[in-house]
């Protein structure tokens, strides 16, 4: 049963006929030469439905489907203790991560060359899509300083974690999801009048008919939240790490985790300014609100033309053919993909380098961005900026300092991180902590350990939310999507033994708490060439000491209780792919509702090609185009395709 609804592309094709002879062309930017021909653009675009803020009303026949502050749909029943909320038990998180996700400071790259705008793109996304509401119940993770696998000190004794807040009126415990389910740009425009009101140029009165076409961009950077006088009247941002010590220097946008780091910091910049760019564009004799509206629409398909065109096949997700709008697909974020699927932090670099001209910057700005812990050398003309994970987290000061093109660029000039079960220390240890005063400049690296006196590990709380959320367990998730169950650790790893290598000075038993059983004893790079154990560049692949099935066994004894995040991110990649089967079923399932079940996607939107035929504006834009357009890196200077190094630089 397929419905095109307010879709119908034979209307959709009439309409463009009649306003466009009425006025005839008009490059980007000109306003037709008749009145009624404007008088009849607008009542035409003015008279298209818009889509909401909180993706309430999407879907016609199932309005609450995607909006705000819903449940998550499940694929599969929630698994609880207790069968009603209690999350069951497993070994503790801490532990598995020490033995599983620590990559004991050896870099391993993407085998097929992403750039870090997988991870960038992929967080920006997220936070289009997903939030889950924070409860106050803790359930903190204990730290066992006696571990003989842990190298942090954590003076606080337990790990931070709360779990997420139960939904209202379930007999069984389901969670939900704060933000709209759709990809519709709420990161840059919010899911509420009154964020985007503040957001918006204009008064903030709560009248939304004075407000401005533009985005409020001073300087040409997201404002802060003393842009418009008192910061307490700005709205919400989440601030942690050195920002709290400066809360209002906030940068605000659509989504409050807009400043976690500067990476997704100035991925928000640049979609306010293509706002504002096309919004310039638009003819004068449109209204202030019917140009925020077109400009709206038009960034909204651009950031789903690069998710479905670039994104996804960077990362080896090939959806079936698209045939339209299907209003029997619900479109609401799924359990399973928000709390195990979508968690890639395996593939964070710890650092972004951004290469440029070196007379970008005076000895002043480069003393500055020194004193930040910011490594910089210079070699003619050029400089190199190395900026370590920590320092760009709740730092969005930076974007400003580096500069946004050259920032931008520098994201797509070097390889993520593979995605696997490491984890870099920056996220598995002190994610968002600020170092310790008598080691301040210690940033990266083996020396980590020394500079930080508490711990927050993102991989013992993937594990952890898991639990908390009823996660099934490994081959209960793999049935659910249509997979068989592993029946051994060795074929849930692909490797040929699940056993420890024989070690006399080691008790039977023992081998899972041996520190050198992590080792790297060989590692290779692309083309599968050996490469020296401990460069830090150029692996893409690398074998150590002992199996990852064999930690796994002696972990979870039996493949039955894997936590399912766990054995997601243990499995061998598929050909062509970053992800393992598991991971790549729970993409391909998800991204196909968000894509078939969305009334507004760009392949359905009759607003879109009247909008070029009207005014020359075309929303099929690649991510190397919408950077060369709105700063001043030119295209010939990006990557034609900014998420695969192998892409050659545009022409």
């Amino acid at each position: 049963m397929k419905f095109r609804a307010l879709h119908r592309s034979a209307l959709l094709a009439a309409a463009i006929s009649v306003v466009a002879a009425m006025i005839g062309p008009a490059p980007a930017g000109a306003a037709p030469s008749d009145s009624d021909g404007q008088q009849a653009a607008t009542d035409f675009l003015n008279g298209l439905v818009l889509e909401s803020l909180d993706g309430g009303g999407n879907n016609p026949f199932h309005p609450s489907w995607g909006r705000s502050g819903t449940a998550y749909s499940r694929v599969a029943p929630a698994e609880y203790a207790d069968g009603k909320g209690v999350p069951k038990p497993g070994p503790n998180s801490r532990y598995i991560s020490n033995r599983v996700f620590n990559d004991v400071h050896q870099n391993v790259f993407s085998e097929r060359g992403v750039t870090q705008w997988g991870f960038t793109w992929g967080q920006f996304i997220d936070h289009n899509i997903g939030l889950r509401a924070e409860g106050d119940e803790s359930a903190a993770i204990a730290f066992n300083s006696s571990d003989p696998l842990e190298s942090f000190t954590n003076d606080f004794g337990s790990i931070a974690f709360h779990r997420s807040k139960a939904a209202e009126g379930t007999t069984v415990r389901q969670q939900f999801n704060t933000v709209g389910s759709y990809i519709d740009m709420s990161s840059v425009y919010g899911d509420n009048t009154s964020r985007l009101e503040w957001l918006r140029t204009g008064a903030v009165d709560d009248d939304m008919s004075n407000n401005g076409a533009q985005l409020l961009l001073p300087g040409g950077l997201l404002p802060t939240r003393t842009a418009r006088g008192d910061a307490s009247k700005a709205p919400a941002m989440d601030v942690e790490g050195q920002l709290r010590a400066h809360p209002e220097r906030a940068a605000v946008a659509g989504d409050v985790r807009a400043n976690e780091n500067i990476a997704l910091t100035a991925t928000q910049t640049l979609f306010a300014r293509e706002h504002n760019r096309i919004a310039a564009q638009l003819p004068a004799y449109l209204s202030n609100e019917t140009r925020f509206q077109i400009a709206r629409r038009i960034v909204i398909a651009e950031q789903q033309y690069i998710t479905f065109h670039e994104f996804l096949p960077s990362m080896g997700v090939h959806l079936p053919t698209y045939t339209g709008y299907n209003p029997l697909v619900n479109a609401t974020l799924g359990n399973e993909f928000a709390t195990v699927g979508y968690r890639a932090h395996s593939q964070v670099h710890g650092e972004i380098e951004v290469e440029t001209e070196a007379s970008r910057y005076t000895d002043d700005q480069l003393a500055a961005l020194r004193a930040q812990g910011i490594e910089v050398s210079t070699e003619d003309r050029e400089i190199k900026l190395i900026v370590p994970l920590n320092v760009g987290a709740f730092n969005p000061d930076l974007v400003g300092s580096l500069q946004l093109g050259p920032l931008l660029q520098g994201i797509g000039a070097e390889s993520e991180y593979r995605n696997d079960e490491q984890i870099d220390n920056q996220m598995r240890s002190i994610l968002f902590q600020v170092p310790t005063s008598s080691n301040p400049d210690c940033l990266d690296g083996p020396e980590l350990p020394r500079c930080y006196r508490g711990v927050t590990d993102l991989g013992a709380i993937d594990i952890e939310r898991g639990r908390d959320h009823g996660m099934p367990s490994y081959n209960q998730l793999r049935r659910a999507y249509g997979l068989p169950a592993k029946s051994d650790f060795k074929s849930i790893t692909g490797e040929a033994s699940e056993d420890f290598p024989a070690d006399p000075l080691l008790t039977p038993g023992d081998e899972i708490n041996d520190p050198d059983s992590l080792d790297f004893v060989a590692l290779t790079d692309r083309e599968g060439n050996p490469i020296p154990v401990g460069s830090q560049e150029g692996a893409t692949s690398g074998t150590r000491r002992t199996p990852l099935a064999a930690r796994l066994k002696a972990v979870y004894g039996s493949v039955d209780q894997v936590d399912a995040f766990v054995g997601m991110v243990a499995e061998p990649h598929l050909p062509g792919a970053e992800f393992g089967e598991l991971q790549r079923a729970i993409w391909t399932k998800q991204f196909q509702a968000l894509r078939d079940g969305d009334r507004f996607f760009y392949g359905e939107d009759p607003a879109l090609p009247l909008i070029k035929s009207l005014f020359g504006i075309d929303y099929r834009h690649t991510l190397a185009q919408v950077i060369a357009a709105n700063t001043d890196i030119p295209l010939t200077d990006l990557h034609t395709n900014v998420f695969l190094l192998d892409s050659p630089l545009g022409q």
